[in-house]
């Protein structure tokens, strides 16, 4: 734990030191950077087939080719190491491995991944495997997606044969990444891929991504070495109420079971919050519930990784304001079933070229709430940054002060929430490059590293020299 004698002056505005031995990255997803979409044997992810249908990305985007990192990923490594980091978080490809999502791998696939690997522990690296970052085999969602079963017991096979051809190398794993966005982003709002909007369907994936997170740590543990991690990465909200209302509190208590409880309930205490099966019985009765699921989600995990940019400010609904200010995208359908009574607003303050509001505060009340309610679990910032309307200037840097500041009130809420008994071990920065960001196409720039997309040329911003000073001496400086 820091303490505040740990910090090189005193003061709000103090250069603070983190623990020693604390992890410091970035990160990125397969299907935002890799391109390549059709070679070495790599078949459509669900995210190849809503790119390309008309209307669904700005300016129809795809990630056909992104920022072409299955050609430059030794530039992209040697990026890393010049920054100083000392750890990559990168998701592996589902369709890229095991195309139809079932069957024998695709050793092509898994080779280029081999060898980002070994490059990546050569220069000193710690690499972290996401197995899963939205990019679900079009096949099985062709045969029903993430509400049917059989893609949550598909997904525990793939999960075995990316550990028997990467456990070797890989030490840290996670199983999922926000499993909250393809749940109700991809079958409830229908904003991400498949662009389904069933609310009924949305909780049925809930379920069963639960469901193959637990099989999937059954699966690695079963092939790793004993001193390997498991993890899985959610994207807690941090839910506020409008008003001191009892109304508006009940608004937080819905959306916080939706958004939150809905992952930590079964995989981190063993059972789905009774309120959320009441708050949406009028949709499902959860039959699709069987004898012995929750059992198989609650595995022992070695870390809980948390991606924070925004909070959520919510109250009852009033009809002034629907769930397109949830700062998730606009859609007719909402992500949220069972709480058309809850309103969401914009939380108030600076904002980011997302609309998100910046508010570091967000971040350290949520590492609390998390180090009370889960105090032996230890937690890692999987996802920190934000998006800002950078540009290269005639000179050919890339000036971001914005990203800078941005990051530094995060990491001294990071800092702030160590000293104050939150066992985080570990901030990764999102994102290493500027990538495609979903359905904001190319519009959104998110990395530390600027990428010109007409040639794919990277351009470190001010904010990764920034970043890079904090990763390389574990010290924040002042303001």
């Amino acid at each position: 734990m820091v303490t505040a004698a740990q910090q090189t002056e005193s003061g709000p505005d103090a250069a603070r030191t983190f623990p020693k031995g604390f992890l410091w990255g970035s990160a990125t997803a397969s299907y935002q950077i890799e391109g390549a979409a059709t070679e070495d044997g790599r078949t459509p992810s669900i995210w190849d087939t809503y790119a390309r249908t008309p209307g669904r990305v700005r300016n129809g985007d795809t990630g056909d080719i992104a920022t072409d990192h299955y050609h430059r990923w030794r530039e992209d490594v040697a990026l890393m190491a010049d920054l100083g980091l000392g750890a990559y978080r990168f998701s592996l490809a589902w369709p890229r491995i095991q195309p139809t999502g079932r069957g024998p791998a695709v050793q092509k696939g898994l080779d280029f991944y081999r060898r980002l690997v070994d490059d990546l522990l050569e220069k000193g690296i710690k690499p972290v495997a996401t197995l899963y970052h939205w990019d679900l085999p079009q096949e099985l969602e062709d045969a029903g997606g993430w509400p049917e079963r059989v893609t949550a017991e598909r997904f525990a096979e793939y999960a075995a044969i990316a550990a028997d051809a990467l456990g070797d190398r890989v030490k840290t794993w996670t199983t999922l990444n926000e499993p909250w966005c393809s749940a109700f982003l991809g079958y409830g709002s229908g904003v991400h891929a498949p662009g389904r909007t069933d609310p009924v369907a949305a909780l049925r994936a809930a379920h069963h991504l639960n469901l193959g997170h637990g099989l999937a740590v059954q699966a690695l543990r079963d092939r790793l070495s004993a001193d390997a991690q498991c993890s899985v990465t959610l994207n807690i909200h941090h839910v506020r109420p409008l008003t001191g209302s009892d109304a508006d509190a009940d608004a937080v208590r819905r959306i916080d079971a939706l958004a939150n409880r809905v992952f930590t309930g079964p995989m981190l205490q063993g059972a789905y919050p009774e309120d959320l099966l009441k708050d949406t019985s009028t949709l499902t009765d959860w039959s699709f519930i069987r004898d012995g699921d929750l059992q198989q989600i609650h595995q022992p995990l070695d870390f809980l990784g948390v991606n924070y940019y925004t909070p959520t400010l919510v109250s009852e609904a009033d009809g002034s304001s629907t769930h397109n200010s949830d700062g998730h995208g606009k859609s007719a359908h909402s992500p949220w079933p069972g709480a058309d009574q809850v309103a969401f607003h914009q939380p108030p303050g600076d904002t980011t070229a997302m609309g998100w509001a910046v508010d570091p505060t967000g971040l350290y009340d949520l590492l609390r709430r998390l180090a009370s309610d889960f105090p032996t679990l230890p937690l890692v910032i999987t996802e920190n940054g934000a998006a800002f309307d950078d540009y290269a200037d005639p000179s050919g840097q890339v000036k971001d002060p914005e990203r800078i500041a941005y990051l530094r009130g995060h990491l001294a809420a990071v800092h702030q929430a160590i000293a104050d008994g939150a066992d985080v071990r570990g901030y990764f920065l999102w994102s290493l490059l500027d990538n495609f960001e979903w359905a904001h196409g190319y519009g959104k720039r998110f990395g530390a590293v600027y990428v010109d997309y007409p040639t794919g040329t990277r351009i470190p911003k001010a904010s990764a020299r920034w970043y890079s000073e904090v990763a390389r001496t574990g010290v924040l400086p002042g303001a």
